[in-house]
């Protein structure tokens, strides 16, 4: 990165300098220069006094040295032709110069990839802030994890896309990562509430959809305070996806916060989950139950075990509904239109989603 960086400024610069400039690394090695034939050569082996010089100009064979660094040593040299006054000028200007350069391009890099680190946890908790503080990176601020996930192939680059969208790359970071995941690590106010972080989230999906007709599906995280919680943000952005992918299919925008129940039981083996479904089943199969009678009792969930309300909403008699709950009760052994008895079904009925999806392997 640093060797095309130098070049380009190199090259910039080559019309207000009326002489040949460069750059060489601690081996000596020339990596950029005015005169393209020049760069691969290895200057003599006095290159140690040059970087040994931290605050002087150094002069051989015709050339004036000026090391630079962004650390505690130097890691480069700017060197001009010619040993007068000009030439040590030339080479503090250029020296100061590339070294600002590099420092900006470096933390910028780092900074993404240290943030990549944090949230995979591919750093160790103690050097977080000791890199933190090194990039200047604000490591208290309230940050969300906002996990996109790429469902069909597009032509453009969604990741550079999402970058346009939130072009603070000081506060917002985009990071790749895998070829169907992109994660957004947000500053947000610390008072956001989940409600403004889906809105953001569909921002994110309207622009998608709306310019480049890709479908991308969200998990988002909890708001979290310090920097060393980003990969527990992450990590839940990820278990909101596999959990809405089980328990919410229509849903583009799954948030942790909301996930409920459905958490739980994404957690539990599913020899449990077996279990459970065989003690609460004992009369008869969840399978015996037709679509029909399903999808009666999603609507009475739905309406809060109401009966008129559901009889209405499904433009059924009362009585008609009334004895397919009975019917219910008679296959399951649960009345849904006790409270206990209906718990225990719409657990079930997610402990078998869930079960659908990650089958029992023996």
């Amino acid at each position: 990165m640093s060797n095309r960086l130098f070049q380009g400024i190199v090259h910039q610069m080559t019309d207000s300098i009326d002489r040949v400039i460069g750059v060489v690394d601690e081996s000596g090695t020339v990596i950029s220069c005015s005169e393209l034939g020049k760069i691969g050569e290895v200057i003599s082996s006095e290159v140690s006094v040059i970087f040994s010089a931290v605050s002087e100009s150094v002069v051989i064979d015709g050339f004036t040295y000026k090391s630079f660094g962004t650390h505690m040593h130097a890691d480069y040299a700017v060197f001009v032709s010619g040993d007068d006054q000009l030439a040590q000028n030339y080479a503090s200007l250029l020296a100061i110069s590339l070294s600002s350069v590099k420092q900006y391009y470096d933390e910028k890099y780092d900074r993404g990839n240290f943030i990549k680190n944090v949230i995979l946890d591919n750093i160790l908790p103690g050097d977080i802030y000791l890199k933190a503080r090194e990039l200047r990176f604000n490591s208290e601020a309230s940050r969300a994890v906002f996990l996109i996930r790429i469902v069909d192939k597009i032509d453009v680059s969604v990741f550079e896309v999402i970058q346009g969208l939130f072009p603070d790359k000081s506060k917002d970071f985009v990071i790749n990562v895998n070829e169907t995941d992109i994660a957004l690590i947000k500053e947000v106010n610390p008072m956001i509430e989940t409600k403004d972080l889906e809105k953001l989230a569909r921002s994110v999906i309207d622009s998608l959809g709306a310019e480049f007709y890709s479908h991308v599906l969200v998990g988002i995280g909890t708001t979290v305070e310090n920097i060393k919680d980003l990969a527990r943000s992450f990590r839940e952005a990820q278990v909101s996806l596999e959990v809405g992918k089980v328990f919410d299919t229509e849903k583009t925008i799954v948030s942790y916060d909301n996930l409920g129940i459905a958490r739980l039981i994404y957690q539990l083996p599913t020899t449990l989950c077996d279990m459970f479904l065989r003690e609460v089943f004992k009369r008869g199969s969840i399978e015996s139950l037709d679509q029909e009678t399903l999808f009666t009792i999603q609507k009475f969930f739905e309406n809060n075990l109401n009966v008129s309300e559901t009889s209405r909403k499904l433009f059924v008699h009362r009585n008609t509904l009334v004895y397919r709950l009975e019917k219910i009760k008679k296959l399951t052994g649960l009345d849904l239109r006790e409270f206990d008895d209906a718990i225990v079904f719409k657990v079930a009925l997610m402990v078998k989603k869930y079960l659908d999806s990650n089958p029992i392997k023996y």
